[in-house]
């Protein structure tokens, strides 16, 4: 069985985190060749992209890869709906992806959208841990009652998907019962 998943969400919710522990776990039991990484594949595809002329274009790119590697796993961070929330917030333009979503539809992807506690202390906490990991963060960071609003956007922008979703709020992180629950609704435990 292979696993197609999008993790979604605004900065600051721990997807990163979360697919550390999600790929952790199927790449080795996967993995075929034990020389490379091939048990499940893993993209960023949020790198200044969406919210931009570029990011439908991309999203195409990244489909035909999708489908190329139908029969791996693979986990996309970000995709379509952070595309539609940055051209909303960012340009007051609404994106379709109706043909974005068929495709994913038959290769079988999932979203997980993470999400964290609307806690302005919690997201100073995170904004910290971001600047230290990522000094250049600075040059994009907002306040956090900013990230709350983006947050209520993708909240919104998930009602609407035909694909099936999962919705996980993180507050303290690591938090090893959040990965024992995505893998329980991907069917791994």
């Amino acid at each position: 069985m292979k696993h197609h998943l999008i993790f979604e969400g605004p900065e600051l919710a721990g997807k990163s985190w979360l697919m550390s522990q999600i790929y952790d776990y199927l790449e080795p039991k996967y993995n075929k060749t034990g020389k490379v990484l091939d048990g499940c594949h893993w993209f960023n595809c949020d790198v200044g992209i969406y919210g931009t002329e570029y990011g439908k274009k991309i999203i195409e790119h990244y489909l035909a890869m999708a489908e190329e590697l139908k029969d791996k796993n693979i986990l996309f961070e970000k995709f379509h709906i952070s595309d539609i929330v940055y051209n909303r917030l960012y340009h007051n333009k609404e994106l379709s992806y109706k043909e974005a979503e068929d495709k994913l539809s038959k290769l079988g992807f999932k979203i997980i959208l993470v999400t964290f506690r609307e806690d302005e202390k919690l997201l100073e906490r995170r904004i910290q841990d971001r600047l230290n990991l990522y000094p250049h963060y600075e040059r994009i960071l907002q306040q956090p009652e900013w990230y709350i609003e983006k947050q209520k956007e993708y909240l919104k922008e998930i009602k609407k998907t035909k694909l099936p979703y999962l919705i996980i709020e993180t507050g303290k992180l690591p938090n090893y019962s959040l990965v024992t629950k995505i893998l329980k609704w991907i069917g791994e435990q």
